[in-house]
């Protein structure tokens, strides 16, 4: 049966129709014909579709550009679909993470038909893997002019509180050589795993930073996160790696966080495994002024790394902005208040509608 979008309900149903269209990471397809045909049918949007991403704008000369931005995708159905709904609390896979966003999105798209300002919508694909499969990337690879604006709005969960920026994010593995040996005569040889210990010392002893941005305040971690080593129960190891999590704020790039790690790793064979830039807040920028004031103030910092940093190394302002709470994404027990839904719909409608 071919699923068609009512894009001017009220949020909270359209919530539960997107919902309800399974759409697990790469098995978009079905959403994103939904999502196409309902915009499509809108008249004052134009539309473009690149693999399972739908994109749509208006052109209205406007003096800025607002791109709002949301996945479609979602983690393996764990058990809860169909959505179901109970008082205020609307249950069921992707509910938080982040089809609430989506409808919120859909919404603004197809209501506010005469905004302050141009107005972006850019619904993606396979958000939730690999960062390689990401459509947002292949988006800025083949359809850029699609990204540019002067802020983006990334729909993603944020208990309906604007979070700015996001941290940066970096795993290194340090390595040790050893020699080895019977654990019978373990003076002839020498420990790897042993040699870790002076690293682990340093990561129990280390202070991170807390820093202040606009306001906003990020606080930065580093923690060990897997070890590996060992040969046999009766063999001294000659080789361990001990990989480490490194979440820096973002007026830190990737080069300095590095050069960071490597000092407090003195002495030891660091390799860099994985590396993403975090973005500045942006909160300065006269658009983002204007969304705080529209949503209450008092933004915070995201104490994570989200897709905001693709759109803050275009040179975009960038904020998650959304429904629910971000902590029960990827559970069984994923839910989101309806009232959330609705009062992200109104912050958002009167900040690029007209007055």
């Amino acid at each position: 049966m071919t699923v068609e979008l009512d894009l001017s309900a009220d949020p909270i149903d359209l919530t539960v129709a997107l919902v309800d269209v399974p759409s697990v990471s790469e098995n978009e397809a079905e959403l994103a014909g939904a999502v196409e045909r309902a915009l499509r049918g809108l008249g004052h949007l134009e539309v473009a579709r690149s693999g399972n991403a739908v994109l749509a704008r208006t052109n209205f000369g406007r003096p800025q550009r607002v791109v709002f931005a949301g996945h479609l995708d979602t983690v393996p159905i764990n058990d809860n679909l169909p959505s179901r709904r109970e008082g205020d609390i609307l249950h069921g896979c992707g509910t938080v993470d982040m089809k609430s966003g989506d409808a919120v999105m859909l919404h603004l798209a197809a209501t506010v038909t005469d905004p302050r300002h141009d107005l972006t919508f850019v619904f993606y694909d396979c958000e939730e893997i690999e960062a390689a499969r990401n459509g947002l990337g292949r988006i800025e690879r083949d359809l850029p002019e699609w990204l540019r604006g002067d802020i983006a709005v990334v729909c993603e969960p944020s208990n309906g509180v604007i979070e700015a920026g996001c941290q940066g994010t970096m795993r290194i593995e340090i390595r040790t050589q050893g020699k080895r040996a019977h654990t019978a005569r373990a003076w002839m040889g020498v420990n790897a795993i042993h040699a870790l210990g002076e690293a682990l010392r340093r990561l129990e002893a280390y202070e991170p930073r807390i820093v202040d941005i606009d306001g906003c305040t990020y606080r930065e971690g580093l923690q060990a996160v897997k070890i590996q080593g060992g040969v046999a129960g009766n063999v001294v190891p000659d080789a361990a790696v001990l990989t480490v999590n490194h979440r820096f704020a973002p007026d830190r790039n990737p080069e300095q966080a590095e050069k960071h790690l490597r000092e407090v790793f003195d002495g030891f064979d660091v390799t860099v495994t994985d590396i993403a830039a975090g973005a500045l807040p942006g909160l300065q920028a006269p658009a983002a002024k204007e969304l705080v004031q529209a949503a209450g103030g008092a933004p915070v910092a995201k104490l994570g790394w989200t897709d905001v940093a693709r759109f803050a190394a275009l040179g975009m302002p960038a904020v998650n902005f959304g429904p629910g709470d971000p902590t029960l994404a990827h559970t069984k027990e994923e839910h989101v208040y309806v009232q959330q839904i609705r009062d992200c719909a109104r912050v958002l409608t009167e900040w690029v509608g007209r007055a």
